[in-house]
């Protein structure tokens, strides 16, 4: 009796306001609360891979922070995926000319999520020290020149010597 009582009251209890949920990737999480570097990530991470399973986007992630860490990269996250040179981007959807939005909830709260856990310094072991992706579908002159370190869902990781 005591604890139906306790479940009436709870659900009687004014709630708080839900959080509205917005399209641009400055909202995933408070932006008071989120350094510029977890944007970047969680941006790269959104579309680079949100229609791949968490392991994909984790490993999407680890991509990046392995080059941040490698002297051959920019420093800072969002150095390496703004990063251009030889006539492209290290990220295609940096300069494929598409005005990028990010629009799917689920996937902008769970890219913001797995950012703050891998900039929080989660192992890095699903790539074995990747510095390169690519999807199953294309093949970048690069990829021959690197030893192939993983294969996670629709993407080939690759490490350099």
């Amino acid at each position: 009796e005591l604890i139906e009582r306790s479940v009436r009251e709870a659900k009687a209890a004014p709630q708080p306001p839900a959080k509205p949920v917005f399209a641009g990737y400055a909202d995933l999480i408070d932006p008071e609360d989120m350094s510029r570097e977890q944007r970047c990530l969680a941006e790269a991470i959104y579309f680079e891979a949100r229609g791949e399973s968490i392991k994909g986007q984790f490993a999407v992630a680890e991509v990046i922070l392995n080059r941040v860490d490698a002297p051959a990269f920019p420093k800072g996250v969002c150095g390496v995926v703004g990063q251009r040179g030889n006539g492209g981007c290290a990220f295609s959807y940096v300069c494929d000319g598409v005005k990028d939005a990010m629009r799917e909830p689920m996937p902008i709260e769970t890219a913001g999520r797995i950012a703050r856990v891998m900039l929080d310094g989660a192992p890095r072991g699903l790539t074995m020290g990747a510095t390169h992706f690519h999807t199953r579908g294309v093949m970048p002159g690069w990829s021959r020149r690197f030893p192939q370190t993983a294969m996670i869902g629709s993407h080939v990781f690759y490490r350099m010597r």
